[in-house]
């Protein structure tokens, strides 16, 4: 398992559509938020923690559709699916792997562009705490969605609108831990639904998969 999450970490790097245009992505909206949205500081530090969420969830999107696409193009995908390791497990590793290029390098990233947009100094360590906590929950989520779409050419925007509304809840608590004043309950949460995400979807993303396999 470790080696195939390892082989979809150096994909993820290389291949397009990966880590470096997620991380793109974010960057630009960061900088043409204040373009459409005012460039006052007293707006923007308001705002600061929902544009954040947002931009990491959108670029999450970027990234759903080559979880599984690369290796259900070159075959590889059907090779896996009758390797002696179970399916769940595979699907996790694959979940695994896009959280370790996605998520965790947008949590990180969002300290610097959090700067840019005057998100308040107090809520730096709680929008990268609720980031690293939420974050696996949209991977799982978008790889249960990817396992839906498979067989579907040009899939991605029926894959953004399965994905989106699982993604509000954690969208909404992960806003609230940064700007309620009861952080580690919204944080808890936050933390429960990846939890949920981790445990149960990997069970629930084999049996669609193996439907998309056939």
């Amino acid at each position: 398992m470790w080696a195939l999450i390892k082989r979809d970490i150096a994909l993820g790097l290389r291949q397009g559509g990966g880590v470096f245009l997620t991380l793109a992505f974010f960057l630009v909206l960061t900088i043409f938020a204040p373009f459409g949205i005012g460039p006052a500081p007293e707006t923007l530090s308001k705002i600061a923690p929902g544009m954040l969420w947002i931009g990491a969830l959108l670029s999450t999107l970027l990234s759903l559709e080559r979880i599984f696409q690369l290796d259900f193009e070159d075959g590889s995908l059907d090779a896996l699916a009758t390797a002696p390791l179970p399916l769940p497990n595979l699907i996790f590793a694959k979940a695994l792997a896009h959280w370790l290029t996605t998520g965790l390098p947008l949590a990180i990233a969002s300290l610097p562009l959090g700067f840019l947009i005057f998100l308040p100094s107090s809520q730096y360590l709680w929008l990268s705490t609720a980031l690293l906590l939420g974050t696996p929950a949209l991977s799982f989520i978008g790889t249960f969605g990817a396992a839906l779409t498979l067989s579907i050419k040009r899939g991605g925007l029926l894959l953004s609108l399965l994905v989106l509304p699982l993604f509000i809840p954690t969208l909404l608590f992960g806003v609230q831990a940064v700007i309620h004043p009861d952080h580690a309950q919204m944080l808890a949460l936050v933390f429960v639904i990846s939890l949920l995400s981790i445990a149960l979807l990997p069970l629930v993303t084999a049996l669609a998969l193996r439907a998309g396999l056939r």
